[in-house]
């Protein structure tokens, strides 16, 4: 049996309505630990870019998405604390087919059962962003008390829900760089104690607002930034990037011992960790946060219809770089 799917058959230009196109490919068959998703919303991420950009011309469909909101439409023998008719959501895996499709298979512990207070497209918008900013914040960083937070670039995907999570785990400063007064609102909106311009030196703003020092800083947008993160950072503060730095001076952050890491929510999948797991609590986690009220959905455009087409249109806005929050594309009745 056959299903819809939107794909990438070589590397082109956004614009070209040949970069993503409508095909047709078997429904996969569920392992052990699998479950198999029927999707019903979808968001677009900077990833996705990236590997369309990357694809050259690939042997076979190139399948592309992540984030996915759906319905288990199958359980493998292996599977536990997941039934037929089961509303979920997951942030995808690298290793297979993305979730730009009817169906989707993926492991049951990276899995977890979707907010009950939102709807589907709602859900959509969260569960990669969500999984970096988690894994950021409370593994690497592992903020809390007083700690100063600094979100680099606060309105896009990861920096939307980054914000929401600091203001759960610090009592201390939460602050976040825009570009415009669009931008900074929603960072304010979202509970930023403080918004500065990204666009004029960080250091003089810092000081400005009253911090002596950030103790975490989590950037998605490093390259050319470093020196001066190292300087507007708390000694023994920790810097989690989200970007690739192909040069990194790290003599900048010894004086003050500082810690980098280079975060990827795709560890754990693509590495088969003993903890893969863990995903799967942490969205257990964001769907309790987002039910109790404490967490808010990052959507903030919806487009219907999960075909190469709508896919193309909102992935040209991610692309303008002028996106604030997430954009998600519901299906259509399949």
């Amino acid at each position: 049996m056959d299903m819809p799917a939107v794909a990438v058959t070589r590397s082109l230009p956004i614009t070209n309505p040949e970069s993503l196109v409508d095909v047709k490919i078997p429904v996969p068959t569920p392992g052990p630990n699998d479950l198999l998703v029927e999707v019903r919303a979808v968001s677009v991420n900077p990833i996705d870019v990236k590997l369309r950009n990357g694809a050259g011309t690939p042997e076979t469909p190139l399948v592309l998405g992540f984030d996915a909101v759906g319905t288990v439409q199958a359980v493998g023998e292996s599977v536990e604390g997941f039934s037929m008719g089961d509303e979920v959501w997951h942030s995808g895996d690298r290793t297979r087919p993305g979730s730009y499709a009817r169906f989707t298979l993926i492991d049951h512990r990276v899995v977890a059962k979707r907010p009950r207070t939102l709807a589907a497209a709602q859900a959509a918008a969260l569960p990669l962003t969500a999984i970096t900013a988690s894994e950021a914040l409370r593994e690497h960083m592992r903020l809390s008390g007083n700690d100063a937070f600094l979100m680099i670039g606060g309105a896009g995907g990861v920096g939307s829900i980054a914000i929401q999570i600091a203001k759960l785990l610090t009592e201390g400063p939460v602050v976040a760089t825009a570009s415009h007064d669009e931008s900074a609102d929603w960072c304010l909106k979202l509970g930023a104690d403080a918004v500065i311009d990204h666009r004029r030196p960080l250091p003089e703003q810092t000081a400005e607002i009253g911090v002596e020092g950030f103790d975490g800083v989590l950037s998605p947008h490093t390259v050319g930034k470093v020196a001066e993160l190292a300087e507007v950072m708390a000694p023994f503060g920790h810097l989690v990037t989200i970007d690739g730095l192909p040069d990194f001076d790290i003599l900048a952050f010894k004086p003050k011992s500082l810690t980098v890491t280079s975060e990827s929510m795709f560890t754990r999948t693509q590495f088969h960790t003993p903890d893969i797991a863990e995903q799967g609590r942490i969205l257990t986690r964001v769907a309790e946060l987002v039910d109790s009220g404490k967490v808010k959905s990052t959507m903030t455009t919806r487009l219907q219809g999960i075909n190469a087409a709508t896919l193309r249109k909102a992935t040209e806005m991610v692309e303008s770089g002028h996106m604030i929050g997430k954009v998600v594309v519901e299906a259509d009745a399949w």
